[in-house]
């Protein structure tokens, strides 16, 4: 079976997907030096293919080991993607948005969708049924509110992500997780619920690391899928990606 490794690179973790044929095998996050973190990858799993979305500023190097030792696509405006978009700048759509959209037209056809990620922000991207990406949000994540409570104010504390905590906060750490995470959760509720006033019916996926924890705080009945933009980039490779 050909083996193709999906990397992700965000503005938090830069991460690898690595898929033996149409399966998702392994998440590996690439730590500290993603060059020789890719040169590990490489040599251990011995790819074909690969693909790579990108929203930072990488080191060209790293493309260049990935054309000499696979065949290799970078996700942008120019790749060829199962849906349209008709939005007034096609190419300023964040690379990770487009791999959510894949996602979603390909294990959900002519569906409405809302695909909500969990990142360093939270994005909203919405495809109809006519498999058209026409936008939607983007707000602070979990982390980028938590430093915000801090460095915006005299006596904040940083506080880490805990997922035990109360509504009712007895303390200053308590009170911003309850603030912060439920805070989340009840926007997320009320985004669906407004798309829902507008579109009827559809598919909401919940995706990101923390998805399952959100999941439990929310009102809508959702899919979790913490490897969603991986599928997405796997379905893409398949389209542009040909050996």
């Amino acid at each position: 079976m050909i083996k193709t490794i999906c990397l992700d690179f965000g503005n938090t973790r830069q991460k690898c997907g690595v898929f033996e044929g149409d399966t998702l095998q392994e998440v590996v996050v690439l730590e500290n030096d993603p060059i020789e973190a890719i040169r590990l990858v490489l040599e251990k799993y011995k790819p074909e293919k690969s693909i790579l979305s990108s929203v930072i500023k990488h080191e060209d190097e790293l493309e260049s080991i990935l054309m000499s030792t696979t065949q290799f696509h970078k996700l942008s405006h120019l790749t060829k993607l199962p849906f349209t978009v008709p939005v007034g700048k096609p190419e300023t759509v964040g690379a990770d948005r487009l791999a959510l959209g894949a996602a979603a037209v390909h294990y959900y056809p002519k569906k409405n969708n809302l695909i909500v990620g969990l990142g360093t922000a939270i994005t909203y991207n919405f495809i109809n049924q006519y498999d058209q990406f026409l936008g939607g949000g983007i707000s602070p994540g979990t982390e980028m509110r938590f430093r915000s409570l801090h460095e915006y104010t005299a006596l904040l504390p940083l506080v880490k992500k805990d997922w035990n905590f109360p509504l009712v906060g007895y303390d200053t750490r308590t009170n911003i997780l309850s603030g912060v995470i439920l805070g989340m959760a009840k926007e997320i509720d009320g985004m669906i619920d407004s798309y829902k006033e507008r579109y009827g019916n559809f598919n909401v996926v919940l995706t990101g690391g923390d998805g399952a924890f959100f999941a439990r705080h929310l009102k809508n009945k959702i899919f979790a899928d913490p490897d969603f933009l991986f599928k997405g980039l796997y379905a893409i490779s398949e389209t542009n990606n040909h050996l």
